[in-house]
């Protein structure tokens, strides 16, 4: 949109600023061997400045918070962590044949053994720097365990139920 000139108080003449130049004759007139900003040269390279060293680092995170924007990721390649997934997996598998009566006993026995021992050799591959999943390694270790505890608590109480009914039957008054 284009205004009228208005005359000036400044006595040079009327015009209407414009400061991105976009409207011809909005720009007051130029005197002969002025610039009103230095010319650059052509497009090149940029030059390195003697005495600058690399770039500043950001600071490490806080502990519990993700790093902060345009921090660098980790470094390096991923741990594995297939015996802690696989100690986790098979100590939720133990403990959900545990709560199946009769059939899901024995399953549930043996899937936490192997999942106690898995979950013990992932959690010490962990702590050396070999391997990661630590918290899923914890997690199948202790699930192992519930099992074993569990289930080894069931053998004794069958077992003291059957001998309770085998003498049972034999007592005489």
């Amino acid at each position: 949109m284009t205004y009228p000139p208005t005359p000036d108080q400044s006595g040079q003449g009327g015009f209407q600023y414009d400061p991105y130049g976009s409207q011809p004759g909005s720009q007051p007139p130029q005197q002969p061997g002025y610039s009103p900003q230095p010319q650059q040269p052509g497009y090149s390279q940029p030059q390195q400045q003697p005495g600058y060293g690399p770039a500043p680092q950001l600071p490490p995170a806080a502990p519990g918070y993700p790093p902060p924007y345009g921090a660098p990721g980790p470094y390096g390649p991923q741990l594995p962590k297939g015996q802690a997934v696989a100690s986790m997996v098979l100590g939720i598998v133990a403990a959900v044949f545990l709560c199946i009566p009769y059939a899901g006993g024995f399953i549930a026995l043996v899937c936490g053994i192997i999942a106690a021992i898995l979950g013990g050799i992932a959690m010490k591959k962990a702590n050396q720097g070999l391997a990661g999943g630590k918290g899923m390694a914890i997690t199948g270790l202790v699930l192992g365990i519930i099992v074993c505890a569990v289930g080894v608590f069931a053998i004794i109480a069958l077992a003291a139920g059957m001998a309770m009914l085998g003498t049972a039957g034999t007592a005489t008054i």
